[in-house]
C-alpha cells in the first residue's frame, strides 16, 4: 500500500497518528506538495479528482481517500491496539464523539484558517476573511463545547483513547497556526486533554 500525503497537513496527520498507534511503519509515503498544487495535477486526480489529501493507494490499485474511510479501512487491517470500538455498542459512540468533533470543531478551524491566514491564501482562492473571522468564533464555542466535555472524562469518547481523541488532537494543534491555545481562552480541561495526548509517541509521528 502507499499513502499520498502531505507535510503538516492536519488530515494527513490524522492517519499517520492513527497508523503510530497501530505501530504500522511498513506502508510507503508519497509525499504531495500542495503548495505546489501537486494536488492538482493529472497524476493525483487519476487517484482522487477531488485534489484532496490523504490517498491511501491500495495493492490492487483502487485508491481510498477520506481519512474517517482511511483509518476504517486500517482498523479491519490492524484491528489491534482497537481504536474504533470493540462492538456495536462502543464503536456507535466512538463514531458519534469523532463526527461532533470533526464536523463542529475540526470544520471551523480549518475554515477559520483557510480563509484568514495568508499562508494558506495559495490553497483558498478566494478567501473571505469576514466568513474566517464568523468561523473563528465558532470554534472557541465548540472548543468550550469540548472543555465541559472533557470536565467529567478523560478522553473525549470515554474511558479510554480512541479515534476521537486523535481528531481532536489534531484539530487542536492545527488552530495554533492562528494561535489558538486552550490555555489562554480559560480552557483548562481541554489543555490538560491536549498536554497528555501530547505525551504519546503518535503525537509526534
Amino acid at each position: 500500500m502507499r499513502l499520498h500525503t502531505a507535510a503538516r497537513a492536519p488530515n494527513p496527520r490524522r492517519v499517520d497518528m492513527f497508523l503510530a498507534e497501530k505501530g504500522v511503519r511498513d506502508i510507503e509515503r508519497v509525499l504531495v506538495d500542495l503548495n505546489a498544487s501537486e494536488h492538482k495535477q493529472e497524476g493525483f486526480l487519476a487517484r482522487n479528482p477531488l485534489a484532496r489529501v490523504p490517498v491511501l493507494e491500495l495493492d490492487d490499485g483502487r485508491c481510498l481517500a477520506e481519512s474517517r474511510a482511511i483509518c476504517s479501512y486500517l482498523e479491519s487491517v490492524y484491528p489491534q491496539p482497537n481504536l474504533m470500538g470493540r462492538d456495536a455498542e462502543e464503536r456507535a459512540f466512538i463514531e458519534m464523539a469523532d463526527r461532533q468533533v470533526e464536523f463542529y470543531l475540526f470544520a471551523s478551524i480549518g475554515n477559520c484558517i483557510r480563509h484568514s491566514h495568508p499562508g494558506l491564501a495559495v490553497l483558498e482562492q478566494p478567501q473571505f476573511p469576514e466568513f474566517g473571522a464568523s468561523q473563528g468564533l465558532k470554534m472557541r464555542a465548540h472548543a468550550k463545547w469540548l472543555d465541559d466535555h472533557l470536565a467529567t472524562r478523560d478522553y473525549v469518547a470515554g474511558e479510554r483513547f480512541t479515534i476521537a481523541d486523535i481528531t481532536a488532537f489534531c484539530a487542536i494543534e492545527f488552530a495554533r497556526l492562528i494561535r489558538f491555545r486552550p490555555a489562554d481562552e480559560a480552557l483548562a480541561h481541554l489543555q490538560a486533554w491536549r498536554d497528555r495526548i501530547a505525551q504519546r509517541p503518535s503525537a509526534s509521528a
